[in-house]
């Protein structure tokens, strides 16, 4: 039995973030996350998306805002268990959890975060019998290494904002096709404006149709076949096909846990971010709330409120007082920063 004081069930940037968060309040996390590394979806989907929108950073990476959030932890010395999905939680007469993973590890803790973001989730697959034996080698469902594509040319399918994101970054780097079934997008307008401009420059093109075939010599792609509105199939010479169809989301074993639910969401409140389950929280994009918005942003704001409010579920009647790392000797020492004696004794 692996004990800690709050398990996270994610490993995302709201997951990392709750680590820091509670790590400032003196509390000890173990992170479960399902996927093979920390980052969560954000890293698995879309590592080099740049995200215009955290605070001080004007620009950045997934990947690099995973890497920055990871060394900001360190302090706080986390316990990272990859590759593990928890299956299994139960709330003990003491109050405490017992929670079991797929491969068979137990933890006992005090609270649970859930920062699953989707849930358990996957790729919606070309449904084309080829398809499978070419998946790795040249269909993909995901981009690991935009690098790989530098130079080829390949087909993009798909209409909303992670087919357009990448069919523009793409477009730079490799001769793209972007295949959609209708000229109706969901994705954001500005993405679609901007790969209108690009095809009018010749940067890249777009067809519209349904892909219905694909021609291949072993794990070799050489061209997609794609029905056009009128009935045509046209053959697309590509050496890589890209399928971005979104996902499947599910909360998988969440959902028997007896959690409070509106669709595929944990129900919280929004004063701690508490489930209906007494210990159990839930921040990001799985949770709801009226005017609830997905964006890490509002994650980070939920991380910190539920913190505190697992600290005086950890701790009845005992009150926690907020505190701030530029003026707190005991945060500062928390985080390791060199507290002067006469810094000391000045805020005592």
């Amino acid at each position: 039995m692996i004990t800690t004081d709050v398990l996270i069930i994610g490993a995302g940037p709201v997951g990392l973030f709750s680590v820091f968060e509670l790590g400032l309040l003196g509390l000890r996390a173990h992170v479960v996350e399902a996927m093979p590394a920390v980052g969560g979806q954000c890293v698995e989907l879309y590592p080099d998306k740049p995200i215009y929108d955290i605070p001080a950073l004007p620009v950045c990476g997934a990947r690099e805002l995973v890497e920055r959030l990871t060394q900001q932890i360190q302090p706080f010395a986390p316990v990272f268990h990859t590759g593990e999905t928890v299956v299994r939680v139960a709330r003990e007469a003491d109050g405490r959890f017992v929670a079991e993973t797929s491969g068979g590890l137990r933890f006992g803790a005090g609270a649970i975060v859930v920062a699953a973001g989707l849930g358990a989730f996957a790729p919606r697959k070309l449904a084309l019998p080829e398809a499978a034996a070419l998946e790795g080698a040249s269909v993909h469902y995901k981009v690991a290494d935009a690098a790989l594509f530098d130079g080829r040319e390949i087909v993009v399918a798909g209409g909303g904002d992670s087919a357009l994101d990448w069919a523009i970054e793409l477009a730079d780097r490799a001769h793209v096709v972007l295949v959609h079934r209708s000229s109706k997008f969901r994705a954001a307008p500005a993405s679609v404006a901007k790969m209108h401009a690009l095809c009018a420059e010749q940067r890249m093109q777009f067809l519209e149709g349904d892909i219905v075939g694909l021609d291949a010599d072993g794990t070799a792609l050489n061209a997609v076949r794609v029905q056009t509105r009128g009935g045509l199939v046209r053959r697309v010479e590509a050496s890589q096909l890209l399928v971005l169809w979104g996902l499947h989301p599910s909360l998988g074993p969440i959902a028997s846990w007896g959690l409070g639910l509106d669709k595929s969401q944990v129900l919280v409140d929004t004063a701690r971010f508490a489930t209906n389950v007494p210990g159990i929280f839930a921040v990001g994009d799985i949770n709801t709330y009226p005017g609830k918005r997905k964006l890490i942003l509002s994650g980070f704001h939920e991380a910190a409120l539920a913190a505190f409010a697992i600290k005086e579920y950890l701790n009845p009647g005992e009150k926690v007082h907020l505190q701030y790392t530029t003026t707190s000797p005991a945060l500062q020492r928390r985080l390791g920063v060199v507290v002067a004696p006469d810094e000391i004794d000045a805020a005592a």
